[in-house]
């Protein structure tokens, strides 16, 4: 792993994506790395379009500013590729992950991106159908943890039930952990 890992999520407010990137550094701190996560609002209402950050290090991070060049990009709601540049900072060694029901070579040539790697999971039928819900930010995080090995499914699976399981029940947490688990197996990578 690099020596820092700057993560941004794309979604829109109350989809979970502030949620996710929370998630996502705390399992990581619990692996003793230094970490960050804020989310950058626009009109604070549900449905607007939001961006989440994550800062994953092995030393200190001084940087107290959004992510401009993420080496990971993920797009919780695909309707934001028609109004958002979400491959904004993106280079060649980057990883733009979409929630879509499309493969990664039909993307690539949608959103003529061409650097990088490009990964897409259907996050969204993945959490209908685990959890009931339309709320694809877990699906997502096991779908980031699969294309970058940047934490472990079990630091995940802790750090959600220490999150949800007061908060919803086990039943509900449990689905959220199976949403996971499901989107790490059916990741597509391109």
């Amino acid at each position: 792993m690099k020596d820092m890992i700057e993560i941004r999520i794309n979604g829109r407010g109350g989809q979970g994506a502030k949620t996710a990137a929370q998630l996502l550094a705390e399992a990581a701190m619990g692996q003793g790395k230094f970490i960050q996560s804020f989310p950058e609002y626009g009109p604070e209402r549900a449905g607007a379009p939001i961006r989440a950050y994550t800062r994953i290090s092995d030393h200190p991070i001084t940087i107290h500013s959004g992510v401009t060049n993420p080496d990971i990009a993920a797009v919780i709601d695909p309707t934001l590729l028609e109004s958002v540049n979400v491959t904004e900072g993106l280079d060649d060694d980057s990883i733009l992950l979409i929630n879509t029901d499309k493969t990664p070579s039909e993307m690539r040539k949608e959103l003529n991106f061409n650097k990088g790697k490009l990964c897409t999971v259907d996050a969204t039928k993945i959490a209908l159908e685990t959890i009931g819900l339309p709320l694809p930010n877990t699906s997502m995080l096991g779908a980031i943890i699969k294309v970058t090995q940047i934490t472990s499914l079990e630091d995940i699976e802790k750090e959600i039930k220490g999150k949800f399981l007061k908060k919803i029940g086990e039943q509900k947490t449990q689905a959220n952990i199976d949403s996971v688990n499901r989107a790490y197996k059916e990741v597509q990578e391109g």
